[in-house]
């Protein structure tokens, strides 16, 4: 089976890679962002794999959602047990993924006092069963990690060494230790010598660099100073949901506020009484912001309880300012469809 992997890069200097943000990438903004500039490819949130082999399941699967719009899309998981990602692996390979990511990053507590996340780097023994595991049940497709530089103190050389040993598609490294969370400038230094060690020990294997990109041309700068194939950006993606984009174009206001109405019309679609509406509210500081009156919009969004609230005071907003087009303001023929083809 093909490793797009090294389709990617091949074909791309550097590619793109929205990051896996838990509470944050699920299908419904993954699929505004595929819309409005999608990038290279996409994670899903990480998925427990102890949950979707339990009674867990009916609660868990629809992390695992996804369109073809999304393609090439990875499922990420996470879990302590090599059974268990076997297991996962044979259904991701079922439900058509393009490939599986093994989170070995997470730094949250609760994450690493089970042995998962960045935990992995203490117990570099189950963290090959667990590859290994994967890989068995995958039945070709194509396996990564994402990885730290370390859990307390950096260790890139051992930790990445060891990894670069087991034979991945790619290698997605946040340089960062998991006790410095992202509350430090990224070592970049130490992604660079990964590219190195990759270099010396494993050519296929694709590196990812992650860690304060926040644009294409950062990204394109990472890549002239440091060799990697590919560019995660998170954060990047809340200053600018168009981050993507392959053009340097300037989008207004209105297309702005017409990209929340899109997204939160699709939220209260995809999610109807299933999630609270209240989870949408943390997306909308990506929308409304650097203009006239955004700080009081703002502030008014997060009162709201529904969609109808949210595009009524969108409305009343756009409807005085004479330089938004109208199409933005008739939302009953909007524009930008998030789901179209």
């Amino acid at each position: 089976m093909a490793n797009f992997w090294s389709t990617l890069a091949f074909q791309n200097t550097p590619f793109l890679a929205l990051a896996p943000m838990d509470g944050v990438t699920d299908f419904v903004f993954r699929e505004i962002i595929a819309g409005a500039g999608r990038p290279d490819v996409f994670f899903t949130e990480f998925t427990n794999v102890d949950a979707l082999v339990s009674r867990g399941y009916e609660k868990t699967i629809p992390r695992l959602k996804y369109s073809e719009r999304q393609r090439p899309i990875v499922a990420q998981i996470w879990g302590t047990k090599p059974e268990n990602y076997y297991t996962v692996a044979r259904l991701v390979k079922d439900l058509g993924f393009d490939g599986i990511d093994i989170n070995m990053s997470c730094p949250v507590r609760d994450v690493m006092k089970v042995g998962s996340g960045a935990a992995f780097i203490n117990t570099p023994a189950l963290a090959a069963e667990v590859i290994a595991a994967t890989k068995e049940g995958a039945g070709g497709l194509p396996v990564s990690v994402k990885a730290r530089i370390g859990v307390s103190k950096v260790v890139t050389g051992e930790w990445i060494g060891f990894l670069l040993k087991q034979n991945l598609g790619a290698i997605s490294i946040h340089g960062r230790t998991a006790k410095e969370m992202s509350k430090v400038p990224a070592h970049w230094d130490e992604i660079g010598k990964a590219v190195k060690l990759r270099d010396r020990l494993a050519p296929e294997t694709v590196i990812i660099g992650n860690g304060d990109i926040l644009n294409r041309q950062q990204a394109r700068e990472a890549h002239d100073a440091y060799g990697v194939d590919g560019v995660m950006i998170g954060r990047g993606v809340f200053a600018n949901p168009w981050v993507f984009e392959k053009t340097s174009a300037t989008h207004t206001a209105a297309e702005s506020l017409a990209l929340l109405v899109a997204h939160t019309k699709l939220y209260t679609d995809t999610y109807p009484g299933e999630r609270p509406f209240v989870s949408m509210r943390k997306y909308f500081k990506m929308y409304v912001r650097s203009f006239y009156g955004a700080n009081i919009l703002l502030k008014q969004l997060m009162e709201t309880k529904n969609f109808s609230q949210v595009q009524q005071l969108v409305k009343a907003n756009l409807s005085p300012l004479s330089e938004f087009p109208p199409e933005f303001i008739s939302f009953d023929r909007l524009v930008y469809n998030p789901i179209s083809n």
